[in-house]
C-alpha cells in the first residue's frame, strides 16, 4: 500500500484529488492510504519521512507549495512530489526540489491518472522489503524501511531502526547482497546505508537519520554515485 498525502487549501479541489486517486486505485487493483493537509505548515509540522507521493498545490495561505516542497527535500529525498496547480509559469521551479510532474488546474481525471501513474510507478520500484532478524530471544520480522542503517562491531550486525537498535549475528557481506535492491550502499566498511534516510552530505560526513558517519575515501565514488542515482530516480 502506498502512503500519498495531498496538500490543498481549497476543499473541493482536494476532495476531487483524493477522488481522483482512489478511483485511480479501484480501476488498477490498489489500495492508498491518503492524509489531507490545507497548507504547507500542517504537513511541516513534525514531518516524517513516511509518504510515498505528495501532491502540492503552490498556491496555499501560509506556507506555499514551493517553500514546503523545498523543506520537504531537505528532509526526505525519496518521496516523490507532484504540483498541482493552475500557476503554469512556475511548474519549471519544481525542478529545482526534484518534482517529478505537474497538473494543470482544472484537474481531469485521464489527465491526472496519467501523471499520477508514472508516480505510482516511481513508487513502487522503491517500496521496501522485510528481513528476518534472528534475535537472541525471538526472530523478528522488520521491513527494510524502517532500517536506518546497518553497523558492525566484533562480528555483530547492529541494526538501527525506528524501534530502536537491535543486534544480531551475521556478516557485512551476506547483508549488503541482500539489501542492494532496496538502496542500501555501504560509506564505510562498518556501516550499510539506507539512502532513503540520507539528508545531508558534509565533505567527508554523511547524514543519516540524524546521525553522522563517516564516508571513507575507497567507498565516496560508488557511494555518491549510488545517492544522486537514487536521488534522480536513475535505478
Amino acid at each position: 500500500m502506498l502512503h500519498i498525502a495531498v496538500v490543498e487549501d481549497d476543499r473541493e479541489d482536494s476532495r476531487q484529488l483524493q477522488e481522483f486517486i482512489h478511483r485511480y486505485g479501484r480501476e488498477n487493483e490498489m489500495e492508498f492510504q491518503v492524509q489531507a493537509f490545507g497548507d504547507g505548515s500542517e504537513i511541516l509540522g513534525g514531518y516524517q519521512p513516511k509518504y510515498d507521493i505528495i501532491l502540492l498545490d503552490i498556491e496555499l495561505p501560509k506556507v506555499n507549495g514551493m517553500d514546503t516542497a523545498t523543506c520537504i527535500r531537505q528532509q526526505d529525498s525519496e518521496v516523490i512530489l507532484m504540483f498541482v496547480t493552475n500557476m503554469a509559469q512556475y511548474a519549471i521551479n519544481g525542478y529545482e526540489v526534484g518534482a517529478l510532474d505537474f497538473v494543470l488546474k482544472p484537474v481531469h481525471y485521464y489527465t491526472f491518472s496519467v501523471r499520477f501513474a508514472r508516480a505510482v510507478q516511481r513508487a513502487q520500484k522503491r517500496e521496501s522489503g522485510q528481513v528476518l532478524l534472528n534475535l537472541p530471544d525471538s526472530i523478528r520480522r522488520i521491513s527494510t524501511s524502517q532500517i536506518y542503517y546497518i553497523e558492525v562491531q566484533n562480528r555483530m550486525l547492529h541494526y538501527h531502526t525506528e524501534q530502536g537498535e537491535l543486534v544480531v549475528r551475521g556478516t557485512m557481506q551476506a547483508t549488503e547482497q541482500e539489501l542492494f535492491r532496496y538502496h542500501f550502499v555501504r560509506c564505510n566498511y562498518w556501516y550499510l546505508v539506507n539512502l532513503r534516510y540520507v539528508t545531508e552530505i558534509r565533505r567527508d560526513t554523511v547524514i543519516v537519520a540524524g546521525n553522522e558517519l563517516e564516508i571513507s575515501r575507497r567507498n565516496r565514488t560508488a557511494f555518491m554515485t549510488a545517492l544522486t542515482n537514487y536521488v534522480g530516480g536513475n535505478y
